[in-house]
């Protein structure tokens, strides 16, 4: 009998100790020391080279009101080893990151809670900070229209990583907003927008590079009359450089074509001259009018998540300069140029 109790004592301490060492294969490889109020920071879990086979499957405790952004981990494999990455925004106060459950072949591994302290980010010397902090930013296309007679819409297409997307904001702006967030991983494409003064002759921004430890600054031109013409569509001015560029330059071949045509007297000439004059014909084509109701909301770009500039204080029939799905893009009372939606025109 004693024998029995001895070896089924010895059984179950090498079920546990092998149970223990199975349990040792996940630990955090990295957490910060301490992080900036509303940052976006990585935490890493290392998975040795004898973990199951099994994908695990990873928990944090729900009754922590931090939570990861992504939802699934970014995996990254080295030398049989394997990193499992969760991104975390930090508020304004210390933080704790919630207890983590992690369950695969072996069975389950319990990963203590862990305090980090955060601290707030002194920009008071930087004012052109735009709120955001990352540990890289790239502009990859911008464009400058004219948004009304003493204003530009300036849109950028931003490549972030680790980046506070909705925390950016541009200091000297009357509008901003983002139009369009996509995130994959520890990235993000940012199609974000502002509207700032014409009178001002440059824009400069600046965000914090958490690798770097500081901040750095982008300045560009606020001219869009030399701002070369970008691939997004100009979604706000009434009658563009390019455009009247492209009437006198018709205009031009339709009359060397007639000369062309009454020298030479062939059918060819003839023809070129005809489509030129029908591509003019389009572009003096004068625009539908539409009738707007009192009360409608003025949209400062053609999108869902678009800020308005005010609303239409009466009844006014307008023209319709350009329509995007259901919007129409109006000009209000000779200076200001938006969008309204097809719900908000008169429906008699």
């Amino acid at each position: 009998m004693r024998g029995r109790r001895l070896l089924l004592i010895c059984l179950l301490l090498f079920v546990w100790t092998n149970s223990a060492m199975a349990k040792t294969n996940y630990w955090y490889s990295y957490i910060p020391k301490q992080v900036f109020a509303t940052q976006v920071f990585p935490v890493t879990i290392f998975a040795g080279e004898d973990s199951s086979s099994t994908a695990p499957t990873f928990q944090f405790d729900s009754q922590n009101p931090l939570q990861p952004i992504n939802s699934k981990p970014l995996k990254d494999s080295n030398d049989g080893n394997t990193f499992y990455t969760f991104y975390f925004k930090a508020k304004n106060n210390d933080i704790t990151i919630p207890e983590l459950t992690i369950t695969d072949g072996t069975g389950v591994v319990k990963l203590d809670r862990k305090y980090l302290p955060v601290k707030m980010l002194d920009a008071d010397d930087h004012k052109t900070f735009c709120g955001m902090i990352a540990a890289s930013c790239k502009i990859i296309a911008s464009q400058i229209s004219e948004f009304d007679a003493q204003n530009n819409l300036v849109s950028l297409k931003i490549k972030a990583s680790e980046a506070n997307t909705a925390e950016m904001h541009i200091p000297s702006s009357l509008e901003s907003g983002i139009e369009k967030l996509t995130r994959k991983g520890s990235e993000s494409i940012i199609e974000y927008y502002f509207v700032i003064p014409s009178s001002l002759k440059s824009i400069t921004v600046s965000y914090y590079n958490i690798l770097q430890n500081r901040f750095i600054s982008k300045t560009f031109s606020n001219d869009y009359k030399n701002k070369p013409v970008a691939a997004q569509e100009n979604l706000n001015p009434k009658d563009s450089s390019f455009d009247k560029l492209k009437k006198y330059g018709l205009s031009f071949l339709a009359l060397f074509f007639l000369w062309m045509f009454w020298k030479r007297k062939e059918i060819f000439f003839l023809v070129l001259l005809a489509v030129s004059i029908l591509i003019l014909l389009a572009l003096f084509m004068p625009h539908e009018k539409i009738c707007v109701q009192e009360g409608a909301p003025l949209y400062i770009l053609p999108t869902e998540t678009s800020s308005t500039s005010g609303e239409i204080d009466r009844e006014l029939t307008t023209d319709s300069l350009k329509t995007r799905g259901h919007y129409h893009k109006i000009e209000y009372d000779h200076h200001t140029i938006g969008w309204i939606k097809d719900e908000d025109t008169c429906k008699n």
